[in-house]
């Protein structure tokens, strides 16, 4: 926009009255002065007014402005060439406007890599398997991901009557959680083949643990992951557990907690973090270490790892003929549903003269966590202990 401004030839004082009682009008009423130009700043030709001390001139719209009303072809014709700013070019090829040039966008891929493979449960909403002697049953919570993950081998070494199973919940992601079920199991086995004493077998599964957690701390991501495994090797069920997954077993419908959960609440794990210089308080009505996690033992937790240890705890029985089944599920289940109704709800479709179904009982357990209130990750896996 081009303007000028003209000061009158006058001192720096307040002018005479005179210059005030002439009728002129301050903004000049022609044409020129109403239109409005895009050309740059240029001092007016016109010499100011002596009836005021301030005059504001508006200049004539060039011919080849945005905003002028109209183009004359009379006028284009006689004056394009004085055109300020413009040279000879034509109004047509400046109001032209060139289409911008396609974006090609790459279509993005749904599937999620985290460096190492995943079990079924990475994209499913919900995942049900049944296998020689086992079932289980997984279902997302309100979380986009979920971050539980379980294992389960049979025939190990060939033979029938040994076995592993696993599950694993995660937290802070689902890495830590695919990362322990596809190590673990191998760890716990080659420490045990290697060890040969079967008195050894607690120290073993226990440094199958740590190393798994060795292993996953050196990838360098973050999150953790709870996890409750159980080894069936010559008639023996070893069960294990970091975290707050459990182990319940049924022996002739009385239900039997095989583990015990490690959260901060537990005066043995308080006492615990305490010691190594840590704290544990209340937050929103659960127990937490350094106002962050609610378990106190797992797979991974790097930034929290002084504190959170993988160390399990074991438990090793021999099979007998009142064991029923084996139930290892995450605390989606546990934190709804108590040891004695899970078993008393599987039992009818796991033991008796009846067709079994224990999938079916996997479903049932896991819809009534979610019927009153659960909004995590469930995973239950129910194991037929009759069957090793």
């Amino acid at each position: 926009m081009s303007c000028s401004l003209a000061l009158a030839n006058s001192p720096a004082v307040s002018p005479p009255m005179s210059l005030f009682r002439d009728n002129s009008p301050i903004i000049s009423p022609s044409p020129e002065a109403l239109n409005l130009s895009l050309t740059h700043l240029k001092p007016s030709s016109s010499p100011s007014s002596p009836c005021s001390p301030f005059r504001l001139r508006l200049q004539k719209p060039t011919s080849g402005s945005l905003l002028s009303s109209s183009v004359s072809t009379s006028a284009s014709s006689s004056d394009s060439g004085s055109t300020a700013g413009l040279g000879t070019r034509s109004a047509s090829a400046i109001l032209k406007r060139k289409r911008p040039t396609r974006l090609d966008i790459p279509m993005a891929t749904t599937a999620l890599h985290f460096g190492v493979p995943a079990t079924p449960c990475t994209v499913m909403i919900e995942v049900e398997r049944e296998g020689c002697g086992y079932s289980v049953y997984c279902k997302r919570g309100r979380r986009e991901v979920m971050e539980d993950r379980f294992s389960a081998s049979v025939k190990l070494q060939g033979d029938c009557k040994q076995a592993f199973f696993g599950v694993f919940d995660g937290h802070g992601g689902a890495k830590a959680a695919e990362f322990a079920a596809l190590k673990l199991e191998k760890n716990i086995l080659d420490e045990v083949v290697g060890r040969k004493d079967e008195t050894m077998v607690e120290e073993a599964v226990k440094a199958g643990y740590l190393k798994t957690d060795a292993e996953f701390l050196k990838e360098d991501v973050t999150g953790g992951a709870c996890c409750v495994t159980a080894l069936i090797q010559n008639g023996s069920l070893v069960v294990s557990n970091a975290g707050d997954c459990r182990a319940v077993l049924s022996r002739d419908g009385a239900a039997e907690a095989l583990t015990s959960d490690h959260r901060p609440s537990r005066e043995d794990e308080r006492n615990r973090i305490e010691t190594l210089g840590g704290y544990v308080d209340l937050c929103r009505g659960v127990w937490r270490i350094q106002s962050c996690l609610a378990v106190s033992r797992g797979i991974g937790d790097h930034h929290l790892k002084q504190w959170v240890i993988a160390e399990p705890e074991t438990k090793i029985i021999t099979i007998k003929p009142e064991y029923e089944f084996l139930i290892l599920a995450s605390d989606g289940l546990w934190d709804k549903v108590s040891n004695q109704e899970a078993v008393d709800i599987a039992r009818p479709s796991c033991v008796g003269i009846n067709k079994q179904n224990p999938l079916s009982a996997c479903k049932k357990l896991v819809n009534l966590s979610v019927s009153r209130g659960s909004s995590d990750d469930i995973s239950v896996m129910l194991v037929q202990l009759g069957q090793f």
